[in-house]
């Protein structure tokens, strides 16, 4: 299993743990993350979902190393999977204590409170790969802080809990997340399954509106890019540990 499911105390919980790749969004993991959302959502007895992960690594973005599909076809069940995060009428709430690279931040985005602990750090690398954060701006664009956006989209920099804070890609910076999530689901368990879903749509209806406009065409970018000559050296040099070729030489 790419993803263990356990619901308990009207919680269910989402844990990524293929560790071996950092818990990169293979088709596998993504196709087992989007039915425990559906498996959670059609629970009248389940009031809130928690995504979080084993190791050190939240996700590490696209499984560059999977070979099999289309490029379309998983452009398009990455759109599908940020889009059922914000449709389920369940508050979503990110655990995370450990790396988000890429694509893992359209994650980040799409769940409605998200903390993180002091292991976590930030990067939006797809520049880097001859790619760009296409799908995941649609969640993330909304969250960060157009300044913030600007910076990170470009340069890849990685960034912290505190930065991550400051810019409004996640709620909370925690010493301790486990906690911070603990009382965050009591407070979520005080809230009727009505009340939680219509307070929900208010927030993601703007959100679900840029999926319907621009999702599709998005997505069609996308797999142009990861289609690219640009982008198939940026993958082979990070799969071979070496800078691609486009690399300036620093100063």
């Amino acid at each position: 299993m790419a993803v263990q499911v356990q619901t308990d105390a009207a919680v269910t919980t989402l844990t990524l743990d293929t560790p071996h790749n950092r818990n990169a969004l293979s088709a596998v993991l993504v196709e087992e993350l989007t039915a425990g959302l559906d498996a959670a959502t059609e629970n009248p007895d389940v009031r809130a979902i928690v995504l979080t992960h084993t190791g050190g690594t939240f996700c590490a973005g696209a499984d560059l190393s999977e070979a099999g599909g289309s490029i379309e076809g998983r452009t398009s069940q990455m759109l599908g999977l940020l889009r059922a995060i914000l449709e389920t009428p369940k508050p979503v709430v990110g655990k995370i204590d450990g790396h988000v690279r890429a694509g893992g931040m359209g994650l980040v985005g799409a769940c409605d409170i998200v903390v993180a602990g002091p292991q976590a750090t930030f990067a939006l690398t797809e520049a880097r790969l001859g790619l760009a954060p296409s799908i995941v701006s649609l969640t993330l664009l909304p969250r960060m802080s157009p300044r913030a956006a600007s910076r990170y989209f470009l340069t890849g920099e990685k960034f912290g809990a505190h930065e991550a804070e400051a810019i409004g890609l996640i709620s909370e910076a925690s010493t301790d997340p486990e906690a911070t999530v603990g009382d965050l689901l009591d407070a979520l368990r005080k809230g009727s399954p009505q009340g939680l879903a219509e307070s929900k749509r208010l927030t993601t209806a703007s959100i679900l509106a840029s999926f319907d406009a621009l999702g599709t065409d998005l997505s069609d970018r996308s797999a142009n890019l990861f289609a690219s000559e640009e982008a198939r050296e940026g993958m082979m040099a990070f799969l071979q540990k070496r800078p691609p070729r486009w690399v300036s030489v620093e100063h």
